[in-house]
């Protein structure tokens, strides 16, 4: 059900322009006192390599994703990771969060993040992976984690089409509300990765889910 309900999604890959905060961030989430560098995601997550490991709290699978999708949709919107001079937010799962998806989908967990990896893009496909990603990109902004705990209530629209996600703010931890009600809401577990560069991201603790599964 919750494949098909994903699947679902797969058709809905147009990036998003033009304005990407719904509610209002505080000032000072778009100024910068010196030029940013253009280091992009991709090349961030490409200097762990492109092999998994057991470290549960870096973006191996998240990196095989994009990987993935690249590879068998070179012109697909998530080559803006890849474009360090575009400026967006992304708010990338830890393989944890993949590992977690992977049980929801499937009802059993897997034993290694390849394994992961595996159940994942046989269970959803290219398509869905690619929206699920897209997802978790805020384009258009560099959101640090200070601005990010200014802005409780702020409305964040995402790189796949018609899709948003709501801050939560509760004592200076970072949430994430999604199109799913029924299941926790992601934490920032990691923060302001690539700080300094027009590309910035968060490391999160579920994967985003945009629709109620």
């Amino acid at each position: 059900m919750i494949a098909r309900r994903l699947a679902q999604l797969g058709c809905a890959v147009v990036l998003a322009a033009a304005t990407t905060l719904v509610g209002a961030l505080p000032a000072g989430a778009h100024s910068r006192h010196h030029m940013p560098g253009t280091t992009s995601l991709a090349m961030l997550l490409a200097k762990d390599g492109s092999g998994f490991d057991r470290n549960p709290n870096d973006f191996d699978i998240a990196d095989n994703a994009v990987r993935a999708v690249l590879q068998a949709k070179p012109n697909s919107p998530v080559a803006v990771l890849a474009n360090g001079s575009v400026a967006l937010t992304a708010f990338l799962p830890t393989d944890r969060a993949f590992r977690s998806l992977a049980r929801d989908l499937t009802g059993s967990s897997a034993r290694s993040e390849a394994a992961v990896f595996s159940t994942l893009a046989s269970t959803l496909g290219v398509d869905t992976i690619e929206s699920v990603l897209l997802y978790h990109v805020v384009p258009g902004a560099t959101i640090t984690y200070r601005t990010a705990v200014r802005s409780n209530g702020a409305v964040l629209s995402t790189a796949l089409a018609g899709s948003t996600l709501t801050v939560k703010v509760r004592c200076r931890s970072v949430s994430l509300v999604d199109a799913d009600p029924n299941d926790a809401n992601p934490r920032v577990v990691r923060r302001d990765l690539n700080k300094g560069n027009l590309q910035i991201a968060h490391g999160i603790s579920q994967v985003l889910r945009p629709a109620d599964l």
